[in-house]
């Protein structure tokens, strides 16, 4: 579709519904809220033509009670801003449904990235069997994280997965029912969820979403590509999970947290079976076939309902291999296709449904293993150096118990020792990673190696992917001497020997764009995934990279496709795994259509990366250099602000950075340190990265991009910036990328801040640089606007920014009376906590 068609499509299917359906909220009988959508109308004109008229939020706010209620005192007005951001909150719940209602007649089948479009491809290049040839051993994986960048409560979840089936069939009646109920649930948890509820809110999407879209979407594999001799891999779409998994700074997720949400993976997949084999047994009601299948449903029932029944795949595909055969020879391999359907989903999903993965910190680690050797060690001296420990570590046949140690000590052992239960329980597929965050050095890795054999493992028994985490700029910049270092080592080459010559190393950006700035973050992770993958295979390893990329691209998200069809031959393309979490996994993967969508996206990116030749995506030296320079003079813009007296306080006391850990949308606390000065390091990626946006400033976005490229244009060197962008399509990612960070940008919000005597000099110097960066980027694009190729997110962009800037305007309201300090400093906090939350759901499309 042409940009203009889908423009306007979009305002038939998006838009023009948004304001028939916004209509009924008019009439709901909300609680003491009759009367809100005729005042928001106002409350977001007064914002609009106040910002653009250089007024402040706090006179915005306080013209519109002056012009539009009658309201006096501190509490009536409070408690209309509370009552209106309970509408908001609902308007972009509507929006969302509206929106994902349309997915399917805004995208087609032939767009680009989609498997239709990649076999026709291969059709007409004749490369139908390398394609065939890649797909045997190419896998995508999408790993759930419960990181906390949107979560609606449960009940909210559902009614939105009811009102979008409502929205796609035009039911008014139910729409309006749906409303209602919307009206009268809360959005807000009364408490943080604990890791289990976490884990159960995406389970949620396993089970209703997942399930169906990765088995339809195998199923269309086949179909496309599979022949007589070949058939797809099931592992081809994979799913990874971390709730219940993932320690690093959450001290909620222990052992037992980790073995329950195990088990209900387990369940959830055998309810899922049961369901799906009540379909299969209305179709096969044959002699003989009927009688094994209803046998095999007796058996699901009884693994799930009944304490320490257990069922393994392989008992199930026996069931379903042995009712083939009964198919096949007595009654004509009628529908026998129903019935390889749920073989193919039990191949697919095991026993397991997602992968869960063991993740902590390598300093956590650290402190235990010097507890251990303290207590457990002979060593004479004080101080051991860390080679006499791992020499120890490697090398002993102490074997201890949990029970011999305290708190992170007994929990971390507990869990090593869980893993042999998961395995068995779930299988192997079911638990086979252990991640190591904030890795710098070998001993990161045989610190984990070391927990396995002092838990009693031989060593045939570590069925364990040890995975190091580099995520700052050093950690990147080591991990090719680490990596070396470790494929030298016999023991852990012998390990690697047994887990197939394959290792697995994630790289995250989040930490990396915190600690370089976003140029430096992607630069860096291109060229360590160059230099691990040479590394890699000059040791015979096959190494598969995982990404930590989040939502919006200030944390590696944006588009993945291009991020990925960008890489070219010299980095390792043996499988794309990356994190989805909060409100990417609603509004990219959010229902079968977009899932089924975004999952074949990101498997074409792999697939075409090797079989297609494309000279865009590989460097020439001369592009290399260009963009190293260009990285390096952004890093050295953004250290300088990152260094300013003013970085920390600034988000401390201006931005939302307090009160992320008040929303009560996620179990792990909001930093890592436990002192209560807030210190850079100890910041967490998300609330940093998400304080910037709900200041609608995206720093870590573009900061230091727009810098360099006029840098290099006063040099006279703008054309070879324009040749880069024109050649690379790496370096074309990394600029559309950054302009969507800059379009969810509206500085005159915070445009007050320009006279704050402590601020202003700092405001200003992240205003110059987004209005370089805006100037840069337009005129290296040629665009005249941002984001001018991408109607559909533009819009959609467009429309959240109006709903939500009633919120912004009561956010920054309440900040600015905290700051005033002038009483009813509670209130205010709930306030900023409340819009918080509004606006952390609203800005699902960063992703």
């Amino acid at each position: 579709m042409q940009n203009q068609e889908i423009t306007e499509k979009f305002r038939q299917l998006v838009e023009n519904k948004f304001q028939i359906y916004n209509s009924l909220f008019m009439s709901l009988p909300y609680d003491k809220m009759t009367n809100i959508g005729m005042l928001l109308p106002f409350l977001y004109e007064e914002s609009k033509s106040g910002y653009e008229n250089g007024k402040s939020p706090d006179e915005i706010v306080e013209e519109f009670f002056a012009k539009h209620t009658e309201l006096k005192t501190e509490e009536q007005k409070c408690e209309l801003l509370f009552k209106i951001i309970q509408y908001i909150e609902r308007q972009v719940v509507l929006f969302d449904s509206i929106e994902d209602a349309a997915f399917s007649q805004l995208h087609s089948e032939s767009d680009a990235g989609t498997l239709f479009q990649l076999h026709e491809r291969a059709l007409q290049e004749h490369q139908l069997e390398s394609t065939r040839k890649k797909l045997k051993d190419f896998g995508v994986k999408v790993v759930f994280t419960a990181h906390p960048t949107q979560f609606y409560p449960n009940s909210v979840q559902r009614i939105l997965h009811d009102l979008r089936s409502a929205i796609m069939s035009d039911s008014v009646t139910e729409i309006d029912m749906l409303l209602q109920q919307l009206g009268k649930t809360p959005f807000v948890n009364k408490e943080k969820p604990t890791p289990l509820d976490e884990a159960m809110s995406i389970i949620f999407y396993l089970r209703y979403v997942y399930y169906d879209t990765i088995g339809e979407l195998y199923k269309k594999l086949k179909n496309a590509f599979g022949t007589a001799g070949f058939s797809p891999h099931p592992d081809v779409v994979q799913l990874g999970f971390w709730p219940g998994g993932d320690r690093d700074g959450n001290p909620f997720v222990t052992a037992e947290i980790t073995r329950k949400v195990a088990d209900e993976l387990r369940s959830s997949i055998l309810k899922s079976y049961y369901e799906h084999l009540k379909n299969v047994r209305r179709r096969l009601s044959f002699r003989g076939v009927s009688e094994v299948l209803e046998s095999l449903s007796h058996d699901l029932y009884d693994a799930i309902f009944k304490e320490g029944t257990v069922i393994s795949s392989k008992q199930i595909l026996t069931k379903i291999n042995e009712a083939e055969k009964i198919l096949t020879e007595q009654h004509n391999g009628l529908f026998k296709n129903i019935l390889d359907d749920f073989r193919d989903r039990l191949q697919i999903f095991g026993t397991h449904f997602a992968t869960l993965d063991i993740r902590q910190d390598s300093r956590v680690h650290q402190k235990s293993i010097d507890e251990i050797i303290l207590k457990k060690a002979n060593f004479n001296q004080e101080n051991i150096s860390t080679e006499e420990k791992l020499k120890w570590l490697l090398e002993t046949e102490t074997i201890i118990s949990p029970h011999d140690f305290e708190g992170i000590t007994k929990d971390t052992l507990q869990t090593v020792l869980n893993i042999k239960d998961i395995q068995q329980k779930n299988g192997e597929r079911g638990m086979h990673r252990y991640i190591i965050s904030n890795s710098d050095g070998i001993k990161d890795v045989l610190n984990v190696y070391g927990f396995f054999r002092l838990s009693g493992y031989k060593e045939e028994e570590i069925n364990i992917d040890i995975v190091p985490l580099f995520e700052t700029i050093e950690g990147l910049d080591n991990a090719e001497n680490v990596m070396r270092q470790l494929y030298e080592l016999p023991i852990y080459r012998k390990h690697l020997e047994r887990r197939g010559n394959g290792q697995t190393i994630m790289l995250g950006f989040s930490d990396g764009t915190k600690d370089g700035g976003y140029l430096k973050a992607n630069w860096e992770i291109y060229e360590t995934k160059e230099k691990l993958t040479k590394v890699s295979e000059e040791y015979g390893i096959k190494v598969v990279f995982f990404d930590g990329r989040g939502g919006p691209p200030a944390r590696g998200g944006g588009k993945t496709h291009d991020f990925y069809a960008s890489q070219g031959k010299t980095i390792a393309n043996n499988k794309i795994e990356i994190t989805i979490q909060g409100q990417t996994i609603t509004s990219v993967f959010g229902n079968k259509e977009q899932a089924k969508y975004n999952f074949e996206q990101l498997l074409t990116a792999g697939i075409e990366n090797d079989v297609f030749k494309n000279s865009r995506k590989d460097l020439t030296d001369k592009e290399r250099e260009l963009i190293q320079e260009l990285a390096e003079i952004s890093f050295h813009k953004y250290s300088d602000l990152k260094h300013h007296p003013m970085f920390v306080p600034y988000l401390q006391e201006m931005s939302t950075l307090e009160y992320y850990g008040r929303t009560n949308i996620g179990s792990r606390p909001t930093k890592r340190g436990a002192g209560s000065e807030l210190k850079f390091e100890d910041l967490r990626a998300i609330p940093f990265v998400g304080s910037w946006a709900q200041l609608k400033q995206n720093v870590p976005g573009f900061f230091g991009f727009g810098f360099a490229l006029k840098k290099l244009k006063d040099e006279g060197r703008f054309a070879e910036v324009i040749d880069l962008y024109r050649g690379s399509d790496f370096f074309k990612t990394l600029v559309l990328n950054s302009m969507m960070s800059m379009n969810k940008s509206y500085f005159p919000l915070t445009s007050y801040m320009k006279d704050n005597p402590k601020f202003g000099a700092f405001w200003n110097i992240l205003h110059d640089e987004y209005q370089l960066s805006i100037e840069m980027m337009l005129e290296l694009t040629g665009f005249k606007m941002l984001q001018e190729e991408e109607p559909l997110s533009r819009k959609s962009v467009k429309i959240r920014e109006k709903i939500v800037l009633p919120l912004l305007s009561i956010q920054q309201y309440a900040l600015i009376k905290i700051q005033k300090d002038e009483g009813n400093r509670e209130v205010y906090e709930k306030l900023v906590t409340r819009s918080l939350f509004g606006n952390i759901n609203a800005s699902r499309n960063s992703a």
